[in-house]
């Protein structure tokens, strides 16, 4: 199956660059669907004509983003040396309401792009 999902300029760069292989998202109807083998079309929302396909490797669902941050290696999902140390859950407040974060669980997608 594939996927469509819309990426920020910053993010669409790490994972372009093979920097961010982990994609944090919230597990709603959405990604409930995503399967390990699937496809994912990243678009970027600075130019919709920059898309990137990767394949989904692995799903790792937990019961809200602070799991998710206690668990998963944050240089993977985006994070560098520097920002790392300062990471929270809280990041993900830019993205995600906090009611819509207390609706769904919070899901990383790890992702292999294709050549």
């Amino acid at each position: 199956m594939i996927h469509e999902m819309s990426l920020r300029p910053e993010p669409f760069g790490k994972i372009e660059s093979g920097a961010k292989t982990i994609e944090l998202r919230l597990y709603d109807s959405k990604r409930q669907k995503i399967r390990i083998g699937d496809t994912i079309i990243f678009t970027s929302t600075k130019d919709e004509s920059r898309k990137i396909e990767a394949t989904v490797r692995n799903l790792y669902i937990f019961d809200s983003f602070a799991e998710l941050f206690r668990s998963l290696p944050l240089l993977k999902c985006g994070y560098t040396d520097e920002t790392a140390k300062d990471a929270s859950p809280s990041d993900m407040n830019k993205y995600y309401s906090k009611g819509l974060q207390k609706k769904y669980k919070a899901v990383g997608i790890e992702i292999e792009v294709k050549a």
